[in-house]
C-alpha cells in the first residue's frame, strides 16, 4: 500500500534523512519509532507532499506522490503535527468547511463519524472550548470522512491522558479489524508501538537502523538487579554464567540461565548477597541497545 524509497532531506545543510526506505502492506498497522528529531515527522511530511524530498520517492498504492500527488493523496487521511481548526467555529462547522475543501461533505456520514469518535455531545460547541483529546477526536473524524485507504498519524497520542491513549489505541485497532484500514503512525512512545503495531521501523538520526516485526524486538533473556559484595567476585561468577552488566547496573544473562544455580554459585564463592531481583526487560531497553549497536 505504501512504498518509501531512499528518502533524503536536508535542512540548513544538515542531512535529516539519509536514504530511508520501508514498505507498508495493505491492512497493516506500521510504526515509525524514534526519538524526537530522528526524522519521523519529516518522513510523514514528505509522504503527504507537505515537505519536498531531497531525493527518493514515495508510492501510495503504486502512484508516485512526487509525480502525481493529487491522485496519490486521494487515498490518504492524516493527522499531521498539531491539528489546526477555526477556534471561533463549532466542531460541526469546522468539519463542513475542512472536509468540503477536498471533497463533498455528506451530513449523514458526518453524523455517524462524529458519533463514532465520541463527540456527539460537543460537536455544536466552539472548538476553543475543546480539550486536547477532543481536538484529536475531531481531527480523526476529519481524516476519516473522505474514506481513505491509508491513515497517517503523527504522534497521535502525544499529550493525551491514559484514558485518551487507550481510547485512541482501541479505535485504530478497530478500524483495521472492521475496514481493513492501513495505518502508519510515528511515535516515541514504545509502549504504544508494542501494543498497536504489526511491524516497525526504527529511525535514529535520519537513518533506518531496524525494520521488522514488533515481537522480534522483544527479548526474553533474564534481567537481574544484583546487590552484592565484593563486586569483583560478583563479576567473576556472573561472567562464568555469560552475564553482561548494563550501563544502569543490571545484569543480563542468556535465556537458558538457571537463576537458582547462579545464586548457589555466588554464595559458594563467598559473595555477600543483599538483593537479587528479577526485572522485566522493556521494549525501550531493547530499542536503546539495538540502536546503539547499529550505530557503531
Amino acid at each position: 500500500m505504501l512504498s518509501v524509497r531512499k528518502l533524503r532531506k536536508k535542512f540548513g545543510g544538515k542531512e535529516v534523512l539519509k536514504g530511508v526506505s520501508f514498505e507498508v502492506s495493505r491492512g497493516e498497522i506500521y510504526g515509525l519509532l524514534g526519538h524526537n528529531g530522528a526524522g519521523k515527522s519529516t518522513t510523514l511530511g514528505i509522504i503527504l507532499s507537505m515537505v519536498a524530498a531531497g531525493g527518493g520517492e514515495v508510492l501510495i498504492d503504486g502512484i508516485s506522490v512526487q509525480r502525481d500527488p493529487r491522485r496519490a493523496l486521494r487515498k490518504v487521511g492524516a493527522i499531521f503535527e498539531a491539528p489546526a481548526f477555526y477556534d471561533y467555529m463549532s466542531g460541526w462547522e469546522n468539519l463542513k468547511v475542512l472536509v468540503g475543501l477536498s471533497g463533498v461533505f455528506e451530513e449523514g456520514k458526518a453524523r455517524e463519524m462524529v458519533e463514532r469518535v465520541g463527540l456527539s455531545d460537543r460537536i455544536g460547541s466552539q472548538v476553543s472550548t475543546y480539550s486536547h483529546g477532543m481536538r484529536q477526536r475531531l481531527a480523526l473524524a476529519q481524516a476519516l470522512l473522505p474514506e481513505p485507504e491509508i491513515l497517517l498519524l503523527d504522534e497521535p497520542t502525544d499529550g493525551l491522558d491514559p484514558e485518551g491513549i487507550k481510547w485512541f489505541r482501541d479505535f485504530i485497532i478497530g478500524l483495521r479489524e472492521e475496514r481493513g484500514m492501513t495505518v502508519l503512525f510515528n511515535s516515541h512512545l514504545l509502549s504504544e508501538v508494542e501494543q498497536m503495531c504489526d511491524r516497525v521501523s526504527i529511525i535514529r538520526e535520519g537513518e533506518l537502523v531496524y525494520e521488522g516485526a514488533v515481537n522480534e524486538l522483544r527479548d526474553d533473556r533474564p534481567a537481574l538487579r544484583i546487590v552484592a559484595s565484593p563486586s569483583e567476585v560478583l563479576g567473576e561468577v556472573a561472567g562464568c554464567f555469560h552475564g553482561e552488566q548494563q550501563h544502569d547496573g543490571r545484569w543480563i544473562f542468556p535465556e537458558e540461565t538457571a537463576v537458582p544455580e547462579l545464586v548457589k554459585s555466588l554464595v559458594a564463592a563467598g559473595v555477600n548477597l543483599s538483593e537479587l531481583t528479577p526485572l522485566r526487560r522493556s521494549l525501550e531497553d531493547v530499542y536503546l541497545e539495538h540502536s546503539r549497536l547499529n550505530l557503531r
